[in-house]
C-alpha cells in the first residue's frame, strides 16, 4: 500500500482500503485536516491558556493558606511538570477525548493519556490499564485515587466533525475553482500526426510535456511553435473572481463552527478588536466559569470531602487574572472597593499581581464616611428618624 494511500485512511479514521486515490485528493484531504485541527487547537490552546492562568486557592477554617496543596496546583503537579503544563495536558484531553483521567499518585498529580474506566451504579467506578507517557500502570485504580473530568454528555468534537465533513467539500471546491481560475489555458490547433511517425510523435510529447511546461511556469517567455501549429491564448477569458478572500472567510467559518461548540465567542479566536469586552465577558460566563465549576467541584470532593468541606476546608479556582488589569485605567474602580469596605488594601494588591504590605492596617477594611444609613444621617442633622413602625 503507498504512503498517501496509508496516509487517506489514517486521516479517514483508520479504516484501511485498497482504493487507490489521486495525488489532488491526497492534498486536499492533508488541507482539510490541517485547517480543521488549525481551528479545534487555536479554540482548545486558548482555554488552556486561560485555565493556567487562574489561581488555585485552598482554604483551612475558611482562611486562606498557601502549603502543600496550594503549592501542587500552582507551581508543581508533579515530577515532570510544572502547573501550566499539567493543566494545558488536562485541557487538551478533556476537550479531545471528551473525559480526562488525573491519577493520584502518592503526592503526584498525572494526567493519563489512556485507560479504561469500568462504571458502576452503587459504587465507585475503577479504572484500569492506566498509561501516562510510554508507562502503563499494572493496578486498578478506585474512584477516591483519582480525578474524573467530563466535559459534556455529548461529544462536541465529533458534532464538529460531521460538520467539517460535509463543509470541506465546499473548501476543497473553492481552493479547486481559485487554482483554476489562475491556471493557463488555451487551444492549440495542429495537423495530425501521420501514423507510425514516431519522431513527429516524440516532438509533439515534448512539445506538450517540456516547452509548454516551461513556457508556463516562467514569468517571461518565447515559445516557437512547428510548422502547422497555432496556440490561441484562453486565460483571460477564463479568469474567475473567486480569491483568496473567499477561501479565507470559509476557513474563518470552520473555527466560528468550533469556538462555538465550546463557547468560546468566535471574535476572539479571529482576533476582533470591536466588541471585545462584551465576547471577554461572554467567554468567561459561558465558557470558562462553567469549566471551573466542574473541575473545582470534582478537587473538593476527591481530597477534603463532606466532613472537611463543612469545616471550611476546600479549593477554589480563582479566574479574576484571566484579564489583564491595567493599574491606571482601574484606579478609580479601585478606589471604590477599598473605600466602600469590600476589599482591603492587602487584598487588592494581591488581585492586581502586586506585593503585599505586612502591616495590620493593610489588612484591614476601610469605609469613607460618605457612607452612613439614614438613621445616622438624620441624627447628624438633629431630625427625628422616620417612624418604620
Amino acid at each position: 500500500m503507498g504512503l498517501i494511500t496509508w496516509i487517506r485512511d489514517f486521516l479517514s479514521g483508520g479504516i484501511v482500503t485498497s482504493k487507490p486515490v489521486t495525488e489532488e485528493e491526497f492534498y486536499n484531504a492533508v488541507a482539510e485536516t490541517c485547517f480543521r485541527e488549525l481551528a479545534f487547537y487555536t479554540t482548545i490552546n486558548m482555554i488552556a491558556n486561560s485555565i493556567s492562568k487562574c489561581e488555585f486557592k485552598t482554604f483551612k477554617s475558611n482562611k486562606e493558606v498557601k502549603e502543600k496543596e496550594y503549592y501542587r496546583w500552582n507551581i508543581e503537579p508533579n515530577k515532570n511538570q510544572n502547573s501550566s503544563q499539567f493543566l494545558h495536558k488536562l485541557i487538551n484531553q478533556l476537550y479531545k477525548e471528551n473525559e480526562c483521567l488525573v491519577i493520584i499518585e502518592g503526592e503526584q498529580f498525572l494526567v493519563a493519556d489512556n485507560f479504561t474506566a469500568k462504571e458502576y451504579a452503587l459504587r465507585e467506578n475503577t479504572y484500569s490499564n492506566v498509561l501516562v507517557g510510554d508507562y502503563s500502570f499494572q493496578k486498578t485504580f478506585q474512584g477516591k485515587d483519582v480525578f474524573y473530568f467530563k466535559l459534556s454528555e455529548q461529544d462536541m468534537r465529533k458534532v464538529t466533525n460531521a460538520i467539517y465533513a460535509s463543509y470541506g467539500k465546499l473548501l476543497t471546491y473553492g481552493m479547486r475553482t481559485y487554482q483554476k481560475s489562475r491556471g493557463n489555458k488555451g487551444i492549440l490547433n495542429y495537423e495530425a500526426i501521420k501514423k507510425g511517425d514516431e519522431e513527429a510523435r516524440k516532438a509533439f510529447d515534448e512539445l506538450m510535456n517540456v516547452r509548454f511546461k516551461k513556457f508556463f511556469d516562467s514569468e517571461n517567455a518565447v515559445l516557437p511553435l512547428p510548422k502547422g501549429y497555432e496556440y490561441d491564448d484562453l486565460g483571460s477569458k477564463t479568469y474567475s473572481n473567486e480569491g483568496t478572500r473567499d477561501i479565507r472567510a470559509m476557513m474563518d467559518d470552520i473555527s466560528d463552527f468550533t469556538a462555538r461548540a465550546f463557547g468560546v465567542p468566535p471574535a476572539l479566536i479571529r482576533g476582533d478588536i470591536a466588541g471585545i469586552g462584551d465576547a471577554m465577558q461572554s467567554y468567561l460566563t459561558f465558557c470558562i466559569d462553567p469549566l471551573i465549576d466542574m473541575l473545582q467541584e470534582e478537587i473538593n470532593r476527591k481530597r477534603n470531602g463532606y466532613v472537611a468541606f463543612t469545616k471550611g476546608t476546600y479549593l477554589k479556582i480563582d479566574a479574576r487574572n484571566i484579564k489583564h488589569t491595567d493599574i491606571l485605567d482601574s484606579a478609580t474602580s479601585i478606589d471604590k472597593l477599598i473605600a466602600s469596605g469590600i476589599y482591603s488594601i492587602n487584598q487588592m494588591l494581591d488581585m492586581l499581581g502586586e506585593l503585599t504590605i505586612d502591616e495590620d492596617w493593610a489588612n484591614q477594611h476601610f469605609i469613607t464616611k460618605n457612607y452612613s444609613t439614614v438613621e445616622d444621617l438624620l441624627n447628624a442633622l438633629g431630625a427625628e428618624p422616620p417612624n418604620t413602625g
